[in-house]
């Protein structure tokens, strides 16, 4: 995990350079992106130690917090955090993403140094109940 500049942000990015994201809907003790929704948005899942290595090398505030499924997923800032599987490395498109999925409306937000950033207005790239159409 590093620190990057994507579209002028800095940005928090996976180890291969995809962009990190949290839902504003979940909170560490609320994890709601679960079964279909893990198939567009895919959890960081790591162990304490990597939490250890990005506070360290980061020094910044992350945690392991629990999945419903058992495993565990790194989070920033009290957040949950998940890459997007419709974008390749260095890319943003999922910044003010919403979608649908198990009834729960999620609004996607790219993880920065500060925090997570603002969702950009809406770029029409938005779809509902989870049906992506691909």
């Amino acid at each position: 995990m590093s620190i990057a500049s994507v579209d002028g942000t800095s940005t928090l990015v996976s180890s291969d350079g995809h962009t990190l994201y949290d839902a504003k809907a979940e909170s560490p003790d609320n994890i709601l992106c679960v079964d279909s929704c893990t198939s567009f948005w895919k959890p960081l899942i790591a162990s304490g130690q990597q939490a250890s290595q990005a506070a360290s090398t980061l020094h910044q505030s992350f945690a392991v917090v629990s999945r419903p499924d058992g495993k565990t997923q790194l989070a920033y800032a009290g957040h949950p955090l998940y890459t997007f599987t419709q974008e390749g490395a260095h890319q943003l498109r999922g910044n003010g993403f919403t979608d649908e999925f198990q009834g729960t409306h999620f609004e996607w937000v790219a993880a920065t140094t500060g925090g997570p950033a603002s969702a950009p207005p809406s770029t029409g790239m938005a779809t509902r109940g989870g049906g992506y159409g691909y």
